[in-house]
């Protein structure tokens, strides 16, 4: 697991919040969303929660399938993702809140669905923040989360992530490593087996996701969190020498239309 610190630099502000919105959410965490509600079969009339929803793509998916029929809510510790998302949210069809997820700001028993894409492994105390998942669900209610499988399964990042340290220091090459620094699957059914969730069930999925360039990819990625910062500072030759050294190192993943490659996530069920 990142220390706080590591953890803390995910804290995006507004523009990378909607650099995030206009390439993440755009190549990958829209399709995911879509997934992560087949997974939880929502239905009209369930109160719904997006725990750490960013800019909020989950939150606005399900109130998009679910209509005003149901209480859809978002809940985030940064200000600038919810920025965003509630700009994206023109029809205020979500109620938008602050909050950490060890600490939700919600009475008990509030939810019939919890949801949580990619936020576990950010997360400075994981028992406290599924034991606070587990408070505020209704009995019979349901939680299920993503949670990005370690870099063995998502090697392009791996390879990403090696030739930034490489270029713009070890600080850089952590934090693009650190999204798939989350628990493994057995670790995480015990742990919501402790917060007394049942029912625990694990699935793999691959998504298929396309950047138009080595360059691309590095620029929209960077553009989307905090490596903004420590690449801003490359410039002239030393950012030409990070490209030239990362075009040939993606080539497994490159073809004539850019850069491809899996991208693999756990989904996880659970029941209050």
């Amino acid at each position: 697991m990142k220390n706080e610190e590591d953890r803390s630099a995910w804290q995006l502000d507004q523009n990378s919040a909607t650099a995030y919105e206009d390439y993440l959410v755009g190549r990958f965490f829209r399709r995911w969303a879509e997934r992560l509600l087949t997974h939880a079969d929502v239905a009209p009339g369930d109160r719904i929660l997006d725990a750490g929803c960013g800019t909020g793509i989950v939150a606005r998916t399900a109130a998009s399938r679910l209509g005003r029929a149901s209480k859809v809510v978002g809940v985030d510790i940064n200000d600038g993702m919810l920025a965003e998302a509630r700009r994206q949210d023109a029809d205020q069809t979500v109620a938008w809140e602050k909050g950490a997820l060890e600490e939700l700001p919600f009475e008990d028993r509030t939810f019939d669905v919890a949801l949580s894409q990619q936020v576990l492994q950010f997360v400075a105390d994981r028992a406290k923040a599924l034991a606070e998942l587990h408070r505020v669900l209704a009995p019979g209610g349901r939680l299920v989360l993503a949670s990005l499988r370690d870099l063995a399964f998502n090697p392009s990042y791996g390879v990403l992530a090696t030739t930034l340290e490489r270029h713009a220091g070890k600080a850089a090459g952590d934090m693009m490593r650190s999204p798939f620094s989350g628990p493994d699957a057995d670790t995480l059914r015990e742990e919501l087996k402790a917060q007394g969730f049942s029912g625990v069930s694990v699935q793999h999925d691959i998504l298929d996701v396309r950047f138009p360039s080595p360059s691309e990819y590095l620029r929209q990625e960077a553009a989307s969190s905090p490596l903004a910062e420590p690449l801003a500072e490359l410039h002239g030759d030393s950012l030409e020498a990070l490209i030239a050294d990362l075009e040939p190192a993606l080539a497994a993943f490159t073809d004539d239309h850019g850069v491809t490659f899996p991208m693999e996530t756990h989904f996880v069920a659970a029941n209050r």
